[in-house]
């Protein structure tokens, strides 16, 4: 059994084929999706997968940080009546991306903040999104860190030292695709990292893994991750799916 924990199901990009994909990826192991949210607009797609897949789809719910906008503060209350009502596995994706635009930094600051700190109230894991913005990431993160702040660094692409800051706050760092491209870097180091801080992630549709790079990404392809993880940590293909689908467990609960 292969967990994704971090699969956008929901994607408009998988509207001729969703059941099929769905399918696809279950024959090749991976048994277990968690969802991220974006903004508003995929709540109800969300949901709709989450009727219709019971057993193997997981919801989050957060603000995306490229979804703060001049209207962010009705759209961080929409995340707020949604886990007060609602269970959902994780507060995210949520965190900072300054590679498109800078604009809304302070408002992508509070957001973060904001929804960190209802995570802890609510003894739920973070689900962090950081581009272009591991300093502003780690700034907010240090001063809300606690026992009770934990989660996933999504699509971790930094260096070693940034790995080793990112598991110092409860972080469990989501590796996908990159860990296969040439010059993705982590694949460099990651032998460094305990395997008990790694979860396995696609990101689908984007960053599929060598030698799918450059087409849309899906849950089945995490078997490529998987395998490259296979030559890095020189441990079987069964030690990995078991051990990072226990350490998806011990952030989600589930």
């Amino acid at each position: 059994m292969i967990t994704d924990t971090h699969t956008h199901l929901y994607s408009e990009q998988f509207n001729e084929d969703r059941k099929a994909m769905i399918q696809r990826a279950k024959d090749a192991g991976v048994t277990r999706f968690f969802i991220p949210a974006i903004d508003s607009n995929y709540t109800d797609k969300m949901l709709t997968l989450e009727k219709e897949n019971p057993d193997s789809v997981f919801l989050m719910m957060g603000l995306h940080p490229t979804s703060v906008k001049e209207n962010y503060k009705e759209e961080l209350a929409h995340v707020k009546k949604w886990i007060d009502q609602k269970q959902f596995y994780a507060i995210g994706e949520i965190g900072m991306d300054l590679y498109w635009d800078k604009t809304f930094l302070t408002q992508q600051q509070e957001a973060f903040r904001t929804q960190i700190q209802w995570a802890k109230e609510k003894k739920m894991p973070i689900n962090i999104h950081c581009r272009n913005a591991f300093d502003e990431v780690f700034e907010v993160l240090e001063s809300e860190k606690s026992d009770d702040l934990r989660g996933i660094f999504h699509c971790f692409t930094g260096t070693l030292e940034q790995a080793q800051q990112a598991i110092s706050y409860n972080m469990k760092l989501g590796i996908g695709g990159v860990a296969t491209f040439k010059n993705g870097k982590i694949d460099k180091f990651l032998n460094q990292i305990d395997i008990k801080h790694i979860v396995l992630e696609t990101d689908a549709p984007y960053l599929a893994p060598t030698p799918f790079r450059g087409k849309r990404n899906e849950s089945a392809y995490l078997t490529n991750v998987v395998d490259k993880l296979v030559d890095i940590y020189g441990i079987s293909y069964q030690e990995i799916a078991e051990i990072t689908t226990q350490n998806s467990k011990d952030v989600f609960g589930i």
